[in-house]
């Protein structure tokens, strides 16, 4: 045990029996753990004293350098320290969940004629909030289901405001057009008002109403507006047929279920908003070697809910005991939350929906590791890298020279790892020296490994020829990394998917394999990425560019004027779109910049 400077004994003995968080570091000051206690004294000795820890604690245990306390008031102030420091730390024996992307939320806008839309990010009091939902797909599907029946807009503001006439979505029957008025004020409000019914579950209510001014319409011999209306009843309906899992009850709750199956574990959070199940969403946390189900699942819940809106009621598929979890999660969230295991009835039903989920989660993810696993075996054997693990390709994307960005994306553990991906805006070059443009990102991204920082890959593939191939050779000699494999990845003759060759240093022959080998397969896997990556950033830029330009020259029109044009009118196009009376009404602009402004843009 490395404890030269650590009496584990002494420092146990000087602990309070308070509830409180402590870190372990190793002899480089490195967090190894982060953890919660009651009692601190009782729970740090624990490590000491018990001779049935599993092996990886017992690791953890031997790395030891030195502990650090902080006393609390509560264990639920220990519970969200602990939970903070985790997020920040990210420490190596700590069960992490990955799970950092917002969740999707369908949005009522609080405009006059309100949009429907999706969206992820900080809420907006002025706007109405529909969800979470697991994923893009569910709150997308429920958006189109709602077009269908209501036909509600989903357009910007800045387009909305400057119509003229309807759009296509009106033409398929997919909005009313409240932009130019062929639907009424009192008729728009009626159709957002059984739209937020139907999004709260009370999918009765929507009918009955519907039905009711049916046939009031008819009395009044309205025969249009009730066709229209009978049109909307029998969307409603085939929107049931197609709706997910339903509920009798108007119930917002999340059901969280754990799985292990083969030495690999899942867990799997289900989404039930309004009664309606949303569908649901598997995650697979690191660092679980070794902990047994009920403490990955209080990670989660802590690691999840400390930071997100929280229902009133989580359905654990596995007991929870810890009391001030359930009690933080109450005064955080501003209503009582339940935590429950046993439940029954339709509850159990959603439960037993959350398990069987995530087992399916675990058998597809087991099948694509062991195609990954035959790819990358494949390709330790052509490239003879028998120790092959992770794989950095750069990619350069730029049109006419024009916004040149490089990409570098990574494959590590079987999978690719978006989180370590990296873009590189290029500067100080001639446009279109991709040369150039190689060589400084591949100099800013190794730069930090030559001072012994960041991970080192084991292969690096270049998307080009044997120019690009000699700068990255160059590069890498340059920081004393020669020993790091380089392939370039060109396209070959024919230029077709399939037909790459594969470019190695000193080595004059390329490699050109059989269109069916896994091993090109890997290759063509991560080169697409880095290339998919690089576009889209180059894309962002380029359209950054010249919408600053466009405006920037125009003498008068400065930041904030620019910035207010382009909000209201929702982009350039909005502005190119926009009259010379139009642009004047923007807040800043005269009459005479207006002028001024339409003559340039025209």
């Amino acid at each position: 045990m490395n404890t030269t400077n650590f009496d584990p004994k002494e420092f146990i003995a000087s602990l309070p029996l308070q509830p409180g968080v402590y870190r372990m570091l190793d002899e480089a000051g490195q967090v190894l753990y982060v953890g919660k206690a009651n009692q601190l004294k009782k729970r740090v000795g624990s490590y000491f004293q018990q001779s049935n820890l599993s092996p990886r604690i017992r690791l953890m245990v031997s790395h030891i350098a030195r502990i650090e306390v902080t006393v609390t008031r509560s264990e639920a102030e220990a519970l969200l320290l602990e939970n903070n420091l985790i997020k920040s730390l990210k420490p190596r024996y700590n069960i992490l969940f990955r799970d950092d992307k917002s969740y999707p939320y369908i949005v009522l806008t609080g405009s006059p004629s309100p949009r429907l839309t999706y969206y992820r990010g900080a809420t907006d009091k002025r706007h109405q909030y529909f969800g979470p939902y697991p994923n893009a797909q569910a709150a997308k599907e429920s958006i189109n289901l709602l077009q269908k029946v209501f036909r509600l807009r989903t357009c910007e503001e800045g387009v909305f405001n400057n119509r003229t006439r309807p759009c296509l979505l009106h033409q398929i029957h997919r909005c009313s057009a409240p932009c130019v008025g062929i639907i009424s004020p009192e008729d728009y409000a009626t159709d957002v008002r059984n739209a937020v019914l139907l999004l709260q579950g009370k999918h009765d209510e929507v009918e009955k109403r519907l039905r009711e001014a049916m046939e009031q319409a008819a009395e009044n011999l309205q025969y249009e507006h009730a066709a229209a209306l009978r049109d909307q009843l029998q969307a409603l309906h085939t929107v049931q047929e197609k709706q997910f899992v339903e509920s009798g009850r108007d119930t917002d709750a999340d059901i969280v279920a754990v799985v292990e199956a083969e030495g690999a574990l899942c867990l799997n959070l289900a989404l039930v908003r309004g009664g309606r199940h949303l569908g649901d969403k598997p995650l697979f946390p690191q660092n679980v070697q070794g902990q047994d189900s009920a403490e990955v699942l209080e990670a989660f819940l802590a690691q999840h809910y400390l930071e997100s809106s929280v229902p009133p009621l989580i359905i654990t598929s596995i007991e929870i005991t810890d009391e001030a979890l359930e009690q933080l999660l109450t005064e955080q969230a501003g209503h009582k939350v339940q935590i429950r295991h046993a439940v029954t009835g339709e509850r159990r039903q959603w439960l037993e929906m959350a398990q069987a989920n995530a087992l399916l989660a675990l058998r597809q993810r087991a099948g694509l590791q062991a195609g990954q696993t035959l790819r990358l075996e494949a390709l330790r054997t052509v490239l003879s890298l028998p120790d092959l693990k992770r794989i950095e390709c750069f990619d350069i994307s730029h049109t006419l020279g024009e916004a040149t960005v490089a990409s570098c994306v990574v494959y590590d553990e079987l999978a690719i790892r978006p989180q370590e991906y990296r873009r590189y805006n290029i500067s100080g070059i001639s446009p279109g020296d991709d040369y150039a443009a190689m060589r400084q990102a591949l100099q800013r991204r190794y730069q930090k490994l030559q001072q012994g920082e960041g991970k080192r890959p084991d292969l690096i593939l270049i998307d080009g020829g044997a120019g690009q191939l000699g700068i990255a050779v160059e590069v890498m000699t340059e920081f004393g990394l020669s020993d790091i494999a380089l392939v370039g990845v060109a396209k070959g003759v024919e230029r077709k998917p399939g037909m790459e060759q594969l470019l190695r240093p000193g080595v004059e022959k390329p490699l050109q394999l059989p269109t069916d080998s896994p091993a090109l397969h890997l290759i063509q896997q991560v080169r697409d990425e880095a290339h998919r990556f690089a576009i889209s950033g180059h894309r962002a830029r380029r359209g950054k560019a010249r919408t600053a330009s466009s405006l920037e020259d125009i003498e008068g029109v400065g930041e904030k004027r620019r910035r207010n044009l382009l909000t209201h009118f929702g982009g350039l196009k909005g502005v190119h779109q926009a009259s010379v009376e139009e642009l004047a009404r923007v807040e800043g602009i005269s009459p005479a910049l207006a002028e001024k402004i339409y003559q340039q843009l025209h």
